[in-house]
């Protein structure tokens, strides 16, 4: 089976070699033939990577301790959803996964464009190949999943496997690594359609619209990966944060934004024709940052609980990221008149000046974070010694730029088109203002004087008040007009442009998780030891340890505290925090106690036992409002899904006689 693996992905890298040359001769000489050789090869090399996708799974989970992959990540005692996690646990197989990924991505833009884009699909076509050639030989020579154990010249096993780290089992992470890889490989190819049209001049917009609807759907995929790892650190690392500014979690954060920004300013693009070289630019780095990422997990020249261990690949990737940017740079510099704006910005008070501030914060934000992931490197570099940057600095730096993107989400739908009236802005921006000043108000006369969190709070409800108003004055014109009730008529709205709607509500998923961020101003934390029967005091808790259990599987053994939970003197709850100690790496995890609710978490952490074995230590944490992250989280995703939702024909809508402008205001407007 390990020969059949070994020989798929070595033919298949001889697939994406043919592929890359025979797109580039073919559209150059305009040989249909020869491009249409070239997309059967991205057919045919999906499958051989499937293939050997399938033997590493199959070894996985029969446990086959000959192949040193499986002998590193697995065991026999792990589940049986582990054991397919371990697929991408590891170096070899994440790369495996990440060659497989970017050939169905491929597979997919060959089938469904078949019949479009035919003058710049076989530049397209070669970019995905580009990257896919160079993983390809990571996999083949340089970081096979396919190598054996052997001992001499002969090929040998172990009774069982070191098994996937512990930290890594849980169902999160069975969906979080898959999820960003689907965000960052997925970025190859809007990449692949900008750069294809460059080459080619293209002259339609079309290509325009296929590229932003495929950064969309990436994008999305990054956000899900994002919000899924730190669901898995809040639940699973113990120290109670979802967040920590780890080098890891800044390399996944760094294209997102930027590809938040392309979101926002392609916009202008598709209406006015600015910003092209920013767009085109714009999608360059966030695909160069996504392979940026990958080298930072893989090199060993960060230190953080997500990366690999330190090993050879990272001059590989170095090599390959200096070829990606030299060759952008130079096919941008020689596009330069194909890339030049159509019109201007008219005035600073208008929706295309918002979203280009957007822009400029979105790209401050993605250097500070640049910056501060980088600086230990580069100050080790030249002064021999490694300086920390930690997370007051990156929040030092985002939380401002962060509340002024808040603020100019709410903006963004009050201003119009090409310039804004005194009148307009007056009438748009009075009770939103009025609403978000009267909330501040009432805040600090309640006791809040965390002033990040007071204009959070209120930003939040301006921004809200902004989208509950474009919903409200869309939604009253068709009820006004079709006699619906105002649900019904929201619903009709949002289908009949999805696009600006399903925005909205990406933005109102933003403002709840905002809502959840300002929440960590109040957090409440204790450690402490504690006696079996005896009881503390956090906030308005108070915690007993009842009891603590011992027991074992074959996996691991563990410790089992049971913690009653009272409120003003009346019992609210039982929780169970654990302790693990994993046989095959011995080493210890935990297992979080969570009390969830809308206003607040409750979050034990069972540490272990005192010096003596005769007290428990407890980590206990209250944590305002961070429900509201993971319920923003969820609008985000079921915006982000209506905004690919093909909207209504509204030809056919306005019937005869009845103009488009008519049928609904606000459906003239994205």
């Amino acid at each position: 089976m390990e020969n059949l693996g070994a020989v798929s992905v070595l033919i298949a890298f001889c697939l994406g070699v043919y592929a890359l040359a025979a797109s580039i001769l073919g559209g150059w000489k305009r040989k249909p033939y020869l491009v249409a050789s070239a997309e059967r090869a991205v057919y045919a090399l999906w499958l051989l990577l499937t293939v050997a996708s399938s033997v590493v799974v199959h070894a996985l989970l029969t446990g086959d301790f000959r192949m040193v992959y499986v002998a590193s990540h697995s065991n026999r005692d792990m589940p049986a959803l582990y054991k397919f996690a371990a697929w991408w646990g590891g170096q070899e197989g994440s790369l495996l996964l990440w060659s497989w990924l970017l050939a169905s991505y491929a597979a997919l833009v060959v089938l469904t464009n078949r019949r479009r884009h035919r003058a710049m699909m076989p530049f397209v076509t070669a970019v995905l190949m580009a990257p896919q050639v160079f993983f390809l030989i990571l996999n083949a020579f340089v970081a096979s999943p396919f190598r054996m154990l052997a001992v001499g010249r002969e090929i040998t096993s172990v009774p069982d496997g070191n098994g996937l780290n512990p930290l890594l089992q849980y169902w999160a992470m069975a969906l979080h690594p898959p999820a960003l890889y689907l965000g960052y490989v997925g970025f190859a190819v809007p990449f692949a359609f900008a750069m294809g049209a460059l080459i080619t001049r293209e002259k339609s917009d079309s290509w325009l619209q296929t590229t932003r609807r495929w950064t969309l759907i990436t994008w999305l995929f990054q956000s899900c990966g994002i919000l899924l790892g730190a669901g898995w650190a809040y639940a699973v690392l113990g120290w109670g944060g979802y967040w920590g500014w780890d080098p890891v979690e800044n390399a996944s954060l760094l294209p997102w934004i930027t590809a938040t920004a392309f979101l926002h300013s392609v916009m202008m693009q598709e209406k006015k024709g600015m910003m092209k070289v920013w767009n085109v630019s714009l999608i360059s780095i966030t695909f160069w940052l996504c392979i940026f990422g990958t080298f930072l997990t893989r090199s060993g020249i960060v230190s953080s609980v997500h990366a690999f261990a330190q090993s050879p690949i990272g001059k590989w990737f170095v090599g390959f990221l200096a070829v990606l940017a030299a060759a952008v740079i130079y096919v941008i510099l020689n596009r330069l008149d194909y890339l030049r704006s159509e019109a201007r910005l008219e005035s600073v008070v208008s929706r295309e000046s918002s979203f280009l501030f957007n822009n400029l914060l979105l790209l401050a934000s993605c250097f500070a974070v640049l910056w501060g992931t980088l600086f230990p490197v580069i100050s080790e570099a030249f002064t021999g010694e490694k300086i920390s940057v930690a997370a007051p600095f990156f929040n030092r730096v985002n939380v401002p730029i962060g509340l002024f993107l808040l603020f100019l989400t709410g903006v963004a739908p009050l201003f119009a088109w090409r310039r804004t009236s005194v009148a307009s802005l007056r009438r748009n921006f009075t009770w939103p203002l009025a609403a978000a000043a009267v909330l501040a108000a009432g805040l600090f006369a309640a006791g809040v004087r965390h002033g990040y969190a007071l204009v959070c709070f209120a930003l939040c409800l301006f921004v809200a008040w902004t989208i509950g108003a474009e919903f409200y004055k869309g939604s009253r014109a068709i009820a006004a007009r079709t006699g619906q009730n105002l649900l019904a008529a929201a619903v009709e709205l949002t289908h009949r442009n999805p696009r600006r709607y399903g925005g909205y509500t990406v933005h109102m998923g933003i403002v709840l998780m905002f809502v959840g961020f300002a929440g960590s101003a109040f957090n409440k934390q204790a450690t402490v030891e504690v006696e079996l029967g005896s009881a503390f005091q956090l906030g308005r808790y108070e915690l007993q340890v009842r009891e603590i259990r011992r027991g074992s599987n074959p996996n691991y053994s563990w410790d089992h505290a049971v913690i009653g939970v009272s409120s003003g003197g009346k019992a609210v709850d039982r929780l169970e925090p654990e302790r693990r100690l994993y046989v095959s790496s011995g080493q210890n995890t935990s297992e979080v106690a969570i009390r969830r609710r809308l206003n607040e978490d409750l979050y034990l952490n069972f540490a272990g036992m005192s010096a003596d074995n005769s007290k428990a230590v407890i980590q206990a944490y209250v944590f305002p409002l961070v429900s509201w992250i993971w319920i923003g989280f969820l609008v985000l995703v079921g915006g982000t899904l209506v905004c690919l939702v093909p909207g209504k024909s509204r030809v056919k809508e306005a019937g005869p006689g009845v103009s488009i402008a008519e049928v609904e205001y606000a459906q003239v407007e994205d």
